[in-house]
C-alpha cells in the first residue's frame, strides 16, 4: 500500500504564549548608573569651572597620612653665624658682605641662556641700588640691641644713612627700611646726569644733615628740585600719598587689605609728622622700586616652597635649598655623560629654572637671612637630618 504524504498538521503538545513581555535577571550593578571614563572627567571639569577658578590642593604636594612634623631639638641659628665670614665684626662689614653675596655668579658653560637673556640679568644687577635691609643686618650679626645703637650711631656721624620708604609697612617684616653706605649714596650722585653745580650743593646739603632723611623743599629751587626727583635721589610728598592710596587699593583679600590699610595709616601718620606739615621731600636712590619688588618676589618664592612641602609648612635645609636651585644638571661631568649615554634623565638646565627666570640668580643662603631677620621663617635643629626650616607666615 503506497503512503501517500499528506499537508495535514502532526498531533502534539503546544505550549500557550504568555501575554506579558520577559522580564530581565536581576543584577548586583543594576542599581549603578553607567558612564564612560571620559564622560565623567568631562562632568569633573564642567562642575570645577562652574564652581569658579582650579586652585591646588595640598593633597597634591603632601599626603597627611604619610606626613610627621620633624622633630625640633631647638633653635639652629648658629648655622647662619657659621656661614659669616670672620671678617664681618659690625654693621659696615655687615653691608658689605650683603651686597656682594646676594647674587651668584653666572654659569660658565650649559646656562640654558642666551646672549640677550644673559645680558638683561647683568643690566639688572648692576642697577640695583647698594642698599640692604635692616632685617637682613641683624641676621649677620645676630646681636639686635647692639646693631641697633650702632646703626643710631653711624647714622648720626654720617657713615650710614637710614631711607624709609613709605606704604612698605613699618614692622619686623617691612621692605621700606634700608640702609646705604655715605659712599655708596654719594658715588651715585657723582655718577648720574645731573649738573656739577647741583651734584656739588646736593652733596654738601647730604653732609650737613644728620640722622634724618627729610629736606626742606627751600632747599633747593623749584628746578634743581625736579631734576633730582627724575633723577630718583629725592621722592615728593604727592607720590608718597599716591602710592599709599595705591597700596590701599590693591589687596589681594580682606585680610590683606585691613593690614594694608593700618600700615598704610600708620606710614601716612608718620610720614606727615617727619614732613611736619611743610612741602619737603625725601631721600631716596634710583631704582629703588625695582630692588624692593625683587626682594618680595624671592621672600614669596621662598614661602611657598615651605607651604608646599608638608602640611607642617617645614622641610630639611639641604632640600629645601634643592628645591630653590631647581632641579639643575650635575656640574660633574663624568656623571652627566655617564646619564646621557644610558638615556636618563639628568636635570635641567639652570637658565630654565625659577630662580635665574624670574630671581635672576638670587642665593639661597641671601634670601634665608633675609627672610630670617624679618621674622618669617626660623631655623631649628632636628637632630637627623640637619637643620630644618619652618614658615612662621
Amino acid at each position: 500500500m503506497p503512503l501517500r504524504i499528506t499537508s495535514a498538521p502532526v498531533a502534539g503538545v503546544q505550549k500557550r504564549k504568555s501575554k506579558q513581555p520577559r522580564q530581565p535577571r536581576s543584577s548586583l550593578f543594576a542599581s549603578h548608573a553607567r558612564s564612560k571614563p571620559n564622560t565623567r572627567k568631562a562632568n569633573n571639569d564642567k562642575s570645577k569651572s562652574n564652581d569658579g577658578p582650579v586652585i591646588d590642593e595640598p593633597d597634591q604636594y603632601y599626603d597627611d597620612s604619610d606626613v610627621e612634623p620633624l622633630p625640633d631639638l631647638g633653635s639652629a641659628a648658629r648655622y647662619i653665624a657659621d656661614a659669616r665670614p670672620d671678617n664681618v665684626r659690625g654693621v659696615v662689614d655687615a653691608i658689605q658682605h650683603i651686597k656682594t653675596t646676594m647674587f651668584e655668579e653666572l654659569p660658565t658653560e650649559r646656562a640654558g641662556m642666551n646672549s640677550t637673556r644673559i645680558a638683561q640679568v647683568l643690566n639688572l644687577r648692576r642697577a640695583l641700588p647698594p642698599i640692604v635691609s635692616v632685617a637682613h643686618v641683624h641676621t649677620v650679626l645676630q646681636s639686635p640691641t647692639e646693631v641697633e645703637r650702632e646703626i643710631v650711631a653711624l647714622a648720626q656721624s654720617g657713615r650710614v644713612r637710614r631711607l624709609i620708604v613709605p606704604g612698605r609697612g613699618r614692622d619686623t617684616a617691612a621692605l621700606g627700611d634700608c640702609l646705604v653706605l655715605s659712599e655708596d649714596f654719594a658715588e651715585l650722585v657723582r655718577g648720574s646726569d645731573l649738573d656739577s653745580a647741583l651734584k656739588d650743593r646736593f652733596l654738601h646739603t647730604l653732609d650737613e644733615m644728620q640722622n634724618t632723611a627729610t629736606i626742606s623743599a627751600l632747599t633747593f629751587p623749584a628746578e634743581d628740585a625736579m631734576k633730582l626727583v627724575r633723577a630718583g635721589f629725592l621722592v615728593t610728598a604727592s607720590s608718597i600719598a599716591q602710592g599709599l592710596n595705591t597700596s590701599t587699593r590693591t589687596g589681594t583679600s580682606d585680610n590683606n587689605n585691613n593690614s594694608n590699610n593700618d600700615s598704610t595709616d600708620e606710614s601716612s601718620s608718620s610720614t606727615k609728622r617727619d614732613l611736619g606739615g611743610s612741602p619737603s621731600y625725601l631721600l631716596s636712590l634710583p631704582n629703588i622700586g625695582t630692588y624692593l619688588r625683587l626682594l618680595a618676589a624671592g621672600r614669596t618664592h621662598l614661602l611657598n616652597l615651605l607651604k608646599k612641602r608638608s602640611k607642617y609648612q617645614e622641610a630639611p635645609l639641604s632640600l629645601l635649598r634643592d628645591q630653590w636651585d631647581g632641579a639643575v644638571e650635575n656640574r660633574d661631568r663624568s656623571y652627566m655623560t655617564g646619564k646621557r649615554l644610558r638615556g636618563e634623565g639628568y636635570g635641567v638646565l639652570p637658565g630654565r629654572t625659577k630662580k635665574w627666570k624670574d630671581l635672576y640668580g638670587m642665593r639661597f643662603g641671601w634670601i634665608l637671612g633675609e627672610a630670617m631677620g624679618a621674622g618669617l621663617v626660623e631655623l631649628f635643629e632636628t637632630g637627623s637630618v640637619g637643620p630644618g626650616v619652618r614658615c612662621l607666615g
